[in-house]
């Protein structure tokens, strides 16, 4: 190569690494231009990130998540929230009236934003304010949850929002009365009525119970007369709790002059109201005329209780509606001081007269069950007579009256179409009457008759769903075992040998049960209804057992801390760690009563049928750990030692 070419190719070379550096140059400058450095993958995530944490707006309603919750609204004075569920049909039609709301206040001076969380995504945030339900909206003034119940209009919202946004705005007083042992003698003792809450401040049930039982006291306060509402901190005031017999939170009672009573009302604002409202009258009421009497046995449902008297200065009135108080949340009472009530049901002023409707009156029972007062009766005998004598010899259960009059066991519930009115009172009785000749004989079963159209699920956990007969019988024993008759020709003497069958012990028990876990060995073993006695009941291991429900929050929460103490007791002989879902599977054990979730029993191996409920308030693998400690047989014999 001679010196020409060789400097021809050395100037070639040259001019195209300029415009490599030229061209590199130039994408440096793009890229910084843009913002975008394709050499750094950490950058691209910290992007992400920020992206993440950015609050969209979409028709001027701001989106938050649970990245982006807590940094927004923690300087904002005021901001209109609503919590929904995209699934939600309540949702969807409010969602263009929320939209005006936002428009609106976002024109306002100062502007007060409006946001909206997808509660079953940003669960973190929905979890902070125990949203149940969808919509809820909520107004934060400064960080403190307002609740929001009134209209869902543009006018009624947007006023809200702005009489909360002024700087003089302050929430109203509490109408809740706070009772400590210093003050609730002289509150309780003076009140007509009053009801009183004894909550622990930890307690879940007792933080989603307060804001509804705020409101009722609101509302209830307006009243006339009014009827106060009070809370109890029973973790501050033990002596109280146990005075009343509080085992768990939230227990409501209704205190009358000092004198309690259970609550078994509604626990949500308008139930409360109105359940309250209904307590307050007289547990007793006046019937004047006959014919009153005539349209409560040709048309009622349920017992009759009706008690003559001369006038209401008689001891036995005020007895008896000492009596009726006691027992005016499960039965209706009545009292007359007519002539012609007293002939018409042919009794003397001075009895208490406790009757069946005419639809469940029968030659094998007495028409009315008379309780004579005397200078020595007390309420509780007048209780007494109401509780034995209310229930007719083969009476109707139904879904209304099944928790108050039903509870008693044996059950014997014999299912077909069961209709009161005109048109098959005939068939609903012809069933009734081969009933009537079983129960007869055996007065310690309660016998019933059940529409199978309001116990479908039942009758479907019984396997009599498809049975494909016009008649289907079951019997719920004391412990909570169920027993079905197979399915044949129902008649009298069926019933009778299947009755005799439950008596002498011969009949197996139906088991509502998931299939069988093929693998089940996992750190947490899954309990089913078939396997219940094999793992629970098991006399050679301690268990731990929840109770869980698939949909429940606080189970769900509750999981990864549970698996990591099924990991921990694993290797530990004698331990086991146990999980079942309750409303899949039955317990065919009454000692682990479950009526919340998730519920947990320690089951220990030397006293099955005594299990310890865990009623702590920590739920975190230190608390579970501690718990299993403290009740382990295996630390009761090192205790021993």
């Amino acid at each position: 190569m001679n010196l020409k070419k060789a400097w021809l190719i050395l100037l070639l070379l040259g001019l195209a690494h300029i415009a490599i550096v030229a061209c590199d140059q130039e994408e440096k400058e793009t890229e910084a231009k843009d913002g975008v450095d394709d050499d750094d993958d950490d950058d691209d995530d910290d992007d992400d990130d920020a992206d993440d944490g950015e609050v969209k707006e979409e028709n001027d309603v701001l989106v938050l998540t649970d990245t982006n919750f807590d940094t927004y609204v923690a300087d904002k004075d005021t901001v209109l929230l609503e919590f929904y569920a995209p699934w939600c049909g309540h949702c969807k039609q409010f969602a263009p009236e929320y939209e005006k709301i936002a428009k609106t206040l976002k024109e306002n001076d100062p502007p007060i934003p409006v946001a909206k969380v997808d509660a079953t995504v940003a669960t973190a945030a929905a979890g902070k304010y125990d949203i149940s339900g969808y919509p809820t909206i909520k107004i934060l003034k400064k960080g403190q949850a307002v609740d929001y119940d009134g209209p869902r209009t543009e006018e009624a919202i947007v006023a809200k929002v702005k009489e909360i946004s002024q700087p003089d705005w302050k929430p109203p007083p509490e109408a809740t009365i706070v009772l400590t042992k210093d003050n609730f003698d002289d509150v309780v003792d003076n009140a007509d009525i009053i009801l009183v809450e004894f909550y622990a401040p930890w307690c879940g049930h007792c933080k989603k119970l307060a804001p509804e039982y705020e409101k009722a006291a609101q509302e209830l306060s307006k009243h006339t007369p009014a009827i106060p509402l009070a809370k109890v901190d029973a973790t501050v005031e033990p002596d109280l709790a146990t005075k009343y017999g509080v085992s768990g939170y939230p227990t409501l009672k209704i205190f009358r002059k000092g004198k309690a009573f259970d609550y078994n009302g509604p626990r949500e604002k308008y139930g409360i109201v109105d359940y309250m409202i209904e307590q307050a009258g007289p547990p007793s009421k006046q019937i004047q005329a006959v014919k009153q009497v005539q349209e409560f046995l040709r048309d009622g449902d349920d017992v009759v209780v009706i008690a003559v008297f001369n006038g209401e200065d008689e001891t036995a009135y005020q007895l008896y509606q000492d009596a009726a108080n006691n027992l005016r949340e499960d039965y209706k009472f009545y009292h007359t001081f007519s002539p012609e009530i007293v002939k018409f049901l042919k009794v003397s002023p001075g009895q208490l007269v406790v009757m069946q409707p005419e639809r469940f009156q029968s030659k094998y029972e007495p028409k009315k069950h008379i309780y004579k007062f005397k200078d020595s009766s007390t309420d509780a005998e007048i209780r007494e007579h109401v509780k034995m004598h209310a229930l007719p010899l083969v009476g109707h259960r139904k879904t209304s009256n099944d928790a108050k009059r039903y509870t008693k066991r044996p059950l014997v519930v014999v299912y077909y179409t069961v209709d009161f009115s005109f048109d098959y009172r005939k068939a609903t009785q012809y069933w009734r009457s081969k009933v009537l000749e079983v129960a007869k004989d055996f007065p310690e079963y309660t016998f019933v008759i059940a529409n199978e159209d309001d116990y479908t699920s039942e009758l479907k956990d019984l396997g009599l769903s498809e049975s494909g007969e016009e008649v289907n019988v079951a019997i719920f024993d004391a412990s909570g075992k169920k027993y079905a008759k197979e399915p044949e020709e129902f008649d009298t003497d069926s019933l009778r040998d299947f009755v005799v069958a439950f008596k002498k012990g011969k009949l197996s028990p139906i088991v509502k049960s998931q299939p069988v876990p093929k693998n089940n060995k996992g750190p947490v073993k899954v309990v089913v209804g078939k396997t219940f006695e094999q793992i629970v009941m098991d006399p050679k291991s301690d268990v731990l057992i929840e109770f869980y429900a698939p949909w429940c929050g606080h189970c769900k929460s509750l999981e990864p801390i549970y698996n990591d103490l099924g990991k921990k007791y694993k290797s530990q002989e004698g331990i086991v760690i146990a999980k079942m879902d309750a409303t899949a599977n039955d317990i065919p054990n009454d000692k682990y009563k479950v009526e919340g979730f998730p519920t947990m029993y320690f089951a220990p191996k030397n006293d099955k049928q005594n299990p310890i409920k865990f009623q702590g308030s920590n739920r975190d693998l230190e608390g579970l750990s501690k718990f299993i400690e403290e009740h382990s047989t295996k630390s009761k014999r090192k205790e021993e030692l």
